[in-house]
């Protein structure tokens, strides 16, 4: 194949395979048990650990109406232990996308607890949340986070007894709070070496290596090739990306008159706090000129009747702080 050119330092080649995006995938098309494998690659990469999808749970990726801006994906799954675990994948574009990754996970938490259940059916649950939207100020593409507990002097790690691992089926609190992973697709452009970056250059450029080994790409491959949609699925996809580019206008659109607006704002807020600091400067500038003039008319009149009075120029002087020219003016 002939060589196209470079797209974000990466090798771009004539003729190469078209893929779907994976937000709309994952939305519309990776419902059934014959396509877990390519979620599963994504959260092994991710994790670390090999899991296995038991089912896709019941969320808002299930509604059908195609403006639904939310698109999240449960999915119920063991790890290598056989431990259950809820994985929650987020793509949607939000102002307000940090409270949004909280509710979800707490959301996916008590959607899933069967009514009367004991806390200890609360299940770990790993938020990834897929973003092709720009996300708070960062030079990485990838951010992980989990709930330690510190102390606050002593700064160690609150461990847990063995009578209560024994009795809560967990070793540490980081095995029962949520985990959250944020993957800023927008922010990759370095050539794929890892696994992840693989999956990092499929999530932004739609591209999948014709020899990738990587779990999950290799199913998607096969799963997610553009030319294999019928003419009907096409049409509805390619609606699908002119509708993205629209939101994304809209949002960009939003930042930017929300920061002009904030910018209006504290220009305003400025000039009304620099407008009553020169008016109480002014105020006690007039106020202290007062106090002097007032204080200079009143040693002139004194000084007046102390000359009327015959009494020396020194001592007018010492007492008004006149000087002989000005007292002699009088």
């Amino acid at each position: 194949m002939k060589k196209e050119g470079t797209k974000n330092g990466k090798v771009m080649v004539k003729g190469k395979n078209k893929y779907i995006r994976f937000d709309w995938a994952a939305k519309y098309m990776l419902r059934s048990k014959a396509d877990f494998a390519i979620f599963e690659g994504l959260i092994n990469v991710l994790i670390g650990e090999k899991i296995e999808i038991v089912e896709l749970l019941e969320s808002e990726s299930n509604q059908e109406h195609r403006d639904d801006k939310f698109n999240r994906v449960d999915i119920k799954a063991k790890d290598s232990q056989g431990r259950i675990i809820l994985v929650e994948i987020q793509q949607s574009r939000e102002l307000d996308y940090l409270q949004r990754m909280l509710y979800g996970v707490a959301k996916t938490i008590t959607e899933h607890m069967g009514k009367g259940m004991s806390y200890e059916n609360v299940k770990k649950v790993y938020s990834i949340n897929i973003l092709y939207f720009d996300l708070g100020e960062g030079a990485d593409y990838l951010y992980h986070r989990q709930t330690t507990l510190i102390g606050v002097h002593t700064k160690d790690t609150l461990q847990l007894t063995q009578h209560e691992q024994d009795d809560l089926h967990v070793v540490t609190p980081e095995d029962v709070f949520p985990e959250y992973f944020v993957i800023r697709v927008n922010e990759f452009n370095k050539l794929a070496v890892t696994p992840l970056e693989e999956w990092l250059e499929y999530l932004k450029d739609e591209y999948i290596r014709p020899d990738t080994k990587v779990p999950g790409l290799m199913e998607a491959r096969e799963r997610l090739e553009y030319l294999r949609m019928s003419e009907e699925e096409r049409r509805v996809y390619d609606n699908y990306l002119d509708t993205l580019v629209r939101d994304t206008d809209v949002m960009k659109t939003k930042l930017l008159e929300a920061e002009i607006q904030g910018r209006k704002q504290g220009e305003a807020k400025g000039l009304a706090k620099g407008l009553a600091k020169g008016l109480a400067e002014g105020r006690a500038e007039g106020r202290a000129e007062g106090r002097a003039e007032g204080k200079d008319q009143a040693n002139r009149e004194n000084a007046r009747k102390m000359k009327a009075d015959g009494m020396s120029f020194e001592l007018i002087s010492k007492y008004t702080s006149l000087s002989k020219e000005e007292i002699e003016a009088l």
